[in-house]
C-alpha cells in the first residue's frame, strides 16, 4: 500500500513554519507497514490543492493531508477533498455540538465562523476531535481514501495514531499484510558519511539481495550520522530478532563509532560509561562556556556522576583556579593541565577540559576551529587530542561539545575494556 503526505499551508511554502508533521507522518507510516514515496506541500488554494489530490491518488492508494481544517476563510481543504470525491459538503449537527461544547467548557464565546468545521463531505467519515475543535476525516474515494488531519503536530498525532493507523491496518490486511515492520537506529560520531557508507557496503550489498532488512543512512549535523535498520515480519519477536542480527553485524563493521541507539544521545552515553565504573566528573570549559555541563545536566541523575564545571575563559583564570602553566593556553599542554586542575578542585575521579579558538579571528597562532581536549583519569593517566572543527563560532562550540564527550566515552571504553580483558 502507498500513501503520500500533503500538507497544507501557504505559511510553509513562505517559511514561516516548518513541516515537522511530514517527517514525523513519514516515520510513522514506515512502522505501520506502508509505503510513502512522496510528500507535497502546497499553499491555501483550493485548485492546487485539488491538483495535489489528484496527483497523489494517481501515484498511490491513499493521502494524509494535514491542515486547513480551521474555521476561517483560507482554511478550505475539505471544500477540496470534496471536489475531489465529487461529493457535496453537508452540515453534520453532531460536528457542530461538540465544538459547541468546548467553547462552552472554556467559558468562551463561539464564532459564526467555526461552522465551517462542521461541514462534512458527504460519504466521508469523522474523526472526532478530543484535543481541539477541527474534526479529521475519512474520505473514501472510490477504492482509494483522503486522511484529513489538523496541521496542529499534538492534535495530529492523536488523531493518527487513534483513527488513521486502525484503518490503514484493516486495509493493509484486505491486501494480505499481516505482519509487522519495526526499525532500530544506530547513532555514531567521529566518522564521515562517505567512510561509513565503504565500512557498511558488505552489509548492505548482503540485504539489497535478501531483501528484508533494510539500512538507510541520516546525517544530522552535530549530533552525527544515524544508520536506520528496518525489519519486516509476521510478528513482533521475528522483527526484533532480525534488527539484534544486524545490529550486532553493524557493531563489528562500526566499532566505536557506534555511541547509542534510537534516541541515545551522545551525553546519554557518557553517564552510562561513568556509571558502569562508578565514576563521576569534573569539567573545564573554556571555548565552550558551559555547553558541555548544560548538555549533561539534561540527564535525569546526573548528580551522581556529575561534580560540576568550572568555567575558565580568561587566561588569568586558567591559572589561578586550575594550574595551567605560563604558556599557549590554546594547546595540549594546556588542556591536559585544565583537566587535572578541574579533576582536583572538584573532587571528582576524572577531569575534561576544552581550550580552543571559536573564531572568526585566530588567535596565539591558531586558526579558528581548533579545539584541545584534555583527559585526566584515575590512575593520573592524561592526555590530549586536537581538533580541527568548520563552520562558524557556534558551529565550532557545539561540535566541540560532542566531540569532547565522544573522546571521554572512547577512552573510558576502552580503559574499561583493557582492564577486564
Amino acid at each position: 500500500m502507498r500513501v503520500e503526505v500533503l500538507a497544507v499551508g501557504t505559511e510553509l511554502l513562505l517559511g514561516q513554519i516548518a513541516n515537522t508533521n511530514g517527517a514525523w507522518l513519514g516515520e510513522q507510516l514506515a512502522l505501520v507497514g506502508v509505503d510513502s514515496h512522496f510528500q507535497q506541500v502546497v499553499g491555501d488554494n483550493q485548485g492546487r490543492i485539488v491538483l495535489a489530490l489528484r496527483t497523489a491518488l494517481a501515484r498511490g492508494d491513499g493521502v494524509v493531508v494535514t491542515g486547513g481544517l480551521g474555521p476561517t476563510h483560507d482554511d478550505i481543504t475539505r471544500e477540496a477533498i470534496a471536489e475531489v470525491m465529487g461529493a457535496e459538503l453537508r452540515f453534520d449537527p453532531e460536528v457542530w455540538a461538540r465544538i459547541e461544547a468546548i467553547f462552552a467548557a472554556r467559558g468562551r464565546a463561539l464564532p459564526e465562523s467555526n461552522r465551517r468545521q462542521a461541514m462534512v463531505p458527504e460519504g466521508a467519515r469523522v474523526i472526532e476531535q478530543r484535543l481541539g475543535t477541527a474534526p479529521g476525516l475519512i474520505c473514501p474515494v472510490g477504492l482509494k481514501v483522503v486522511y484529513a488531519l489538523p496541521g496542529v503536530p499534538y492534535e495530529l498525532q492523536e488523531m493518527f495514531e487513534r483513527a488513521v493507523v486502525p484503518d490503514l491496518r484493516e486495509r493493509l490486511a484486505a491486501e494480505g499484510f499481516h505482519g509487522v515492520i519495526r526499525s532500530r537506529v544506530l547513532r555514531t560520531w567521529g566518522i564521515s558519511e562517505s567512510a561509513l557508507a565503504e565500512r557498511v557496503a558488505p552489509r548492505i550489498e548482503a540485504l539489497d539481495a535478501a531483501g528484508n532488512p533494510t539500512i538507510a543512512f541520516q546525517a544530522s549535523g552535530i549530533e552525527g550520522i544515524k544508520v536506520r535498520v528496518t525489519a519486516k515480519a509476521a510478528s513482533d519477536a521475528e522483527a526484533l530478532a532480525l534488527l539484534d542480527q544486524e545490529e550486532a553485524a553493524l557493531r563489528d563493521l562500526l566499532g566505536d563509532a557506534v555511541f547509542g541507539l534510537d534516541g541515545c544521545t551522545m551525553e546519554q552515553a557518557v553517564a552510562e560509561e561513568l556509571g558502569r565504573r562508578g565514576l563521576c566528573l569534573g569539567l573545564a570549559e573554556s571555548v565552550t562556556g558551559g555547553l558541555v555541563a548544560s548538555r549533561l545536566v539534561a540527564v535525569p541523575g546526573a548528580s551522581q556522576w556529575f561534580r560540576g564545571s568550572l568555567v575558565t575563559y580568561a587566561t588569568e583564570t586558567k591559572v589561578r583556579l586550575l594550574g595551567v602553566p605560563p604558556g599557549p593556553v590554546v594547546s595540549a599542554e594546556a588542556a591536559e593541565a585544565m583537566a587535572v586542575g578541574a579533576r582536583r578542585a572538584l573532587g571528582a575521579d576524572v577531569g575534561l577540559a576544552l581550550t580552543g579558538v571559536a573564531g572568526p579571528e585566530g588567535a596565539e597562532d591558531q586558526p579558528p576551529g581548533t579545539v584541545f581536549v584534555g583527559l585526566a583519569l584515575p590512575d593520573g593517566q592524561t592526555s590530549a587530542t586536537r581538533l580541527r572543527l568548520p563552520g562558524d563560532r557556534d558551529r565550532v562550540r557545539q561540535l566541540s561539545v560532542i566531540s569532547a564527550l565522544d573522546y571521554l566515552r572512547r577512552r573510558l571504553r576502552q580503559d574499561r575494556v583493557g582492564s577486564s580483558a
